[in-house]
């Protein structure tokens, strides 16, 4: 369909060549000699874009704009003009102009005005999904390589670019291929952890950075001055890099890396072993009074605090700390509202528990199944969240005391769509990516299982007990009423297992700005 233009100047006639370019482009172009025109023409017909001039007798380019932008509020509105007063700029900045352009202009500089405004999606389109076709065949040799550590990490990173990249565009058709090279990633990643993790945690092989020695290795080095650390529950790869634009308006992220969870990846396990700096077994061995067991009641996180001043003995930290937990909105709020009172802490832990509340929340309520149906729905909801959240003025408020930020998670979480059958004793745990028991009946092929629990450092209530993890985007169901709980639990965000998104977390140190 053509582009229909209007373009007001009361020197219209000195701007015949660039009509005549633009029509030749193949524009329609309608010309006035006003203001008051061009508000009359915006009542009576569609434009897609309109070129104001700002200096024009009656009524002046910015109380035209103001006046179009109540008749038509989504039209694109570009004005020109002489002047490079900034006032004028802010004025026009502040009604929401499209762009802002000096005379004189070439026909170019207006060509480039109206394909910015109308063909940017498109070009976009185009240009990204032409440049994923180019970098698809060097994924895929990538991919076919046995990878490091680091370089696992740089996979995750670019296939994580072309999520979030290829979400913002209408065309979806390069998505799908996306998809199916995330799928081909993760299996090969899952066959990655299979091999090294264990010879990783018992020391038999140089290891990456991670969880349980985070604490030890990246914060204890840096506590000679006021430190917050913030721990959001869950938080993926990608969704810090929606919030990530938001984090750096308080501070310079001076330092931002990847590091690898442990299995399982869920909070019992992953949170308590960054706050011990020890693995769930360690744990359980050294402080049995602060380890929960799966089969027993209450919260498995309620010694958090301990843990973390345990590690710093060991590390013979004497820093005065500060913990709070934050597992609703109003608890959020009363934080941001009395954070004065945390001054007097070396370092101070903020927990935010809402990533995992609405991992949870897509499983169980059909409202957040259908806000957060796909990976970019959960992003948005992340992004949302963080912009109206406490948490955001809370890091404001970090960030005008001076104090230095490290941010980081226990683990990701994965959307599932293909579920596994296992069977099991009625006392077998509830996640649907790990499970622990003895006598569990599943084909090996489907599951990672670790036969020994010693081997992993993950507890065990007798010599039978074994653990089996889920890979890729499964997830466990058992036998009865299979179909129902399969259709139930597909494409809900689950943790605990083996993936790129449960296992690659963010790590951060940001400086106030």
């Amino acid at each position: 369909m053509q582009v229909k233009i209007l373009w007001a100047d009361d020197e219209i006639d000195l701007l015949k060549p660039h009509i005549m370019f633009l029509e030749q482009k193949g524009y329609e172009v309608d010309t006035v000699r006003s203001g008051g025109e061009a508000v009359e023409n915006c009542e009576g017909n569609s434009y897609d874009i309109v070129f104001l001039d700002e200096n024009m007798p009656g009524i002046s380019g910015l109380d035209a704009l103001s006046k179009i932008k109540e008749i038509k509020p989504l039209v694109p509105v570009v004005m020109i003009t002489k002047s490079e007063e900034e006032s004028i700029m802010e004025e026009a900045i502040g009604g929401k102009i499209a762009d802002y352009l000096i005379k004189p202009v070439n026909p170019n500089q207006i060509l480039l005005s109206i394909k910015k405004n109308l063909d940017q999606g498109k070009l976009v389109s185009e240009r990204t999904n032409t440049n994923y076709q180019r970098e698809f065949r060097q994924i895929g040799m990538e991919l076919s390589d046995n990878l490091d550590a680091d370089e696992w990490t740089s996979m995750y990173k670019k296939l994580v670019y072309w999520d979030i990249e290829f979400a913002a565009l209408e065309d979806k058709g390069m998505q799908e291929v996306l998809t199916m090279q995330m799928q081909e990633a993760n299996n090969q990643f899952s066959k990655f952890i299979e091999t090294n993790y264990l010879n990783w945690i018992n020391g038999v092989e140089e290891r990456p950075q991670m969880l349980h020695t985070l604490f030890k290795d990246r914060i204890n080095p840096k506590l000679d001055k006021p430190t917050y650390l913030i721990v959001i529950d869950n938080l993926r790869y990608d969704q810090y890099q929606m919030i990530r634009p938001m984090l750096s308006k308080y501070f310079s992220l001076d330092n931002e890396e990847m590091i690898y969870s442990i299995l399982p990846t869920a909070t019992q396990y992953a949170r308590n072993s960054f706050f011990a700096g020890l693995l769930p077994s360690e744990i359980k061995k050294k402080y049995p009074e602060l380890w929960v067991d799966e089969d027993e009641e209450g919260s498995k996180n309620n010694f958090e605090e301990e843990l973390l001043k345990k590690q710093l003995n060991r590390l013979g930290k004497d820093v005065s700390v500060g913990y709070r937990k934050i597992t609703n909105l109003n608890a959020g709020k009363k934080l941001a509202e009395n954070l004065n009172q945390l001054d007097h802490n070396d370092l101070n832990v903020i927990v935010y528990n809402f990533v995992d509340m609405l991992s949870h929340a897509k499983t169980d309520m059909k409202v957040i199944k259908e806000l957060a149906d796909d990976e970019a729905a959960y992003r948005s909801l992340t992004e949302s969240w963080f912009e109206h959240s406490p948490l955001q003025d809370i890091l404001k408020k970090i960030s005008a005391k001076g104090a230095q930020v490290m941010l980081t998670t226990d683990h990701g979480t994965v959307r599932v769509d293909n579920a596994v059958k296992i069977v099991g004793p009625k006392d077998t745990n509830t996640n649907l990516r790990y499970k622990i028991g003895k006598n569990l009946d599943f084909k090996s092929k489907e599951v990672y299982e670790v036969d020994n629990p010693d081997d992993a450092f993950l507890p065990k209530d007798n010599i039978s007990t074994s653990y089996v993890f889920c890979r890729n985007n499964d997830f466990f169901v058992y036998p009865n009423n299979f179909n129902h709980y399969s259709k139930h639990f597909k494409n809900t965000f689950q943790h605990g297992g083996i993936s790129l998104e449960e296992i690659l977390i963010p790590y951060v140190e940001m400086s106030p700005k």
